[in-house]
């Protein structure tokens, strides 16, 4: 689905499968946010299709952290031209303890090792202006993107409409989840694009869903 001007959803509406909402930001530089799980790839592939676009035209993946249900369709990308970028702090943890829950899975990490790493700060790719926040709780290197020119936010498992990331995963940490929502929440944010459920557009909607996780979810973690 069409979002504004150079972001496309592909949002995942079956709640019998654990997949994640894939996103584009179609420019100069085609970003794909979060491809999600392998087998179920071809609900972003038909997505793709309708623009006119295959995976051959991706230049560049992000994911948000490596949990299986973002990450595990990059294994389709092996021979394609597409960079692959996620937090060094993710990868670290993915390549140790993390290792295991991925190979339970049938991910090859090694396989799929990353391009270059995301840092705090500027993400700049051609005339993309980018701003990268690291922030764990849900997992150690999640990230969360922010496009000032659009006002919108890509937060991963960060948070949602109506709820927040878990943190019973190997990895999650309530006190380091709240504090990385605490900091997004400072934003000026007109579309807050979430790794599952529904997307939310308009600063009050987007803030009122701060105000409301902090206010009854914080007490859960």
């Amino acid at each position: 689905m069409h979002v504004i001007d150079n972001i496309h959803a592909f949002i995942w509406q079956s709640m019998t499968a654990n997949n994640c909402n894939s996103y584009l930001i179609d420019g100069p530089t085609r970003v794909l946010i979060d491809p999600g799980h392998r087998a179920m790839f071809g609900h972003v592939e038909s997505g793709l299709k309708e623009l006119g676009l295959g995976v051959d035209d991706i230049d560049l993946i992000i994911c948000t952290h490596a949990h299986q249900d973002h990450l595990e369709a990059l294994q389709l990308f092996k021979e394609k031209r597409a960079l692959f970028t996620l937090h060094e702090t993710e990868w670290q943890w993915i390549d140790t303890i993390g290792k295991q829950m991925s190979a339970a899975f049938g991910i090859d990490m090694d396989s799929i090792r990353p391009d270059f790493f995301l840092q705090q700060g500027d993400l700049s790719l051609d005339d993309l202006e980018l701003k990268v926040f690291h922030t764990p709780g849900h997992s150690p290197g999640s990230v969360s993107l922010y496009w000032p020119d659009q006002k919108a936010l890509f937060t991963g498992d960060l948070i949602f409409k109506d709820g927040l990331g878990r943190t019973d995963l190997p990895g999650g940490d309530g006190s380091k989840l709240k504090a990385s929502i605490k900091r997004l929440a400072e934003l000026d944010v007109e579309w807050l694009l979430s790794g599952h459920g529904d997307i939310i557009s308009g600063s009050k909607e987007v803030k009122a869903n701060f105000e409301v996780i902090e206010q009854f979810w914080f007490a859960y973690i």
